[in-house]
């Protein structure tokens, strides 16, 4: 479904990833793990096009998206949620969620789709009204993550989700990920919790200082001995 192959990314002439490969294969979950600074933000801003690889391809459904502009690859069904949500704090909830229905079917289909984000996220039909800016950490998360899914997605990429979330909201941010991959969403997640994210997911890649030293099934790398020393303290 995604195919990323040897993409280097730089900020101005300081080089982050090297080289970097990996696929997403369709409604599956593939998880990017490893320590700040790894370059798994860059990763995901690269695939939107907030930057552009000097060298290697990005390829959505056998086409080419690394030479396109962001808000082309929305349309071609890829969602980016943000680390920090990046929200309009002085719109309502609902305004902020017709935000991301603006092109194609997304906007014809919009009472529908908004209809099934107030299904899952039943406290942000009840505070529609209000500014979004005066909403909870958590609730903001599922706002952010509610407005993605208006532009309804084949491909939605979370980049740390639950930061900054009290335990209890991680596990309910990470268990929305899973119902949203179930209902046939593919997924690429960023996620600090890597234990979690690990038991989560189909597939992970490790990321180190900008490339990919490790790739496989979640299960399989919770039992890699560099993985347990290196991520879980083990």
């Amino acid at each position: 479904m995604l195919k990323v192959s040897g993409i280097d990314v730089f900020y101005g002439d300081l080089q982050v990833l090297w080289g970097v490969s990996f696929d997403v294969k369709e409604k599956e979950i593939l998880v990017l793990v490893g320590a700040n600074g790894a370059g798994k933000s860059t990763t995901i801003k690269t695939i939107s096009s907030l930057l552009t690889p000097k060298e290697g391809t990005i390829e959505f459904n056998d086409i080419r998206l690394d030479h396109l502009p962001p808000h082309k690859i929305i349309e071609h069904g890829i969602v980016h949620v943000p680390e920090g949500r990046h929200l309009f704090t002085e719109m309502t909830v609902e305004e902020n969620l017709l935000m991301g229905a603006l092109h194609g079917e997304a906007k014809v289909r919009r009472p529908e789709t908004l209809g099934y984000v107030y299904g899952i996220f039943s406290i942000l039909k009840e505070r529609r009204g209000q500014t979004a800016g005066t909403l909870s950490g958590g609730e903001q998360q599922m706002l952010a993550i509610g407005r993605g899914l208006m532009s309804r997605p084949k491909l939605m990429m979370f980049d740390e989700p639950s930061l900054g979330l009290a335990p209890m909201l991680v596990q309910l941010i990470l268990n929305l990920v899973r119902r949203i991959n179930e209902e046939g969403v593919t997924v690429l997640l960023v996620e600090q919790n890597v234990m979690q994210t690990l038991a989560l997911c189909d597939r992970a890649c490790v990321l180190e200082n900008g490339r990919i030293v490790l790739q496989g099934k979640g299960q399989e790398l919770v039992g890699d001995d560099h993985v347990k020393k290196a991520y879980l303290g083990v």
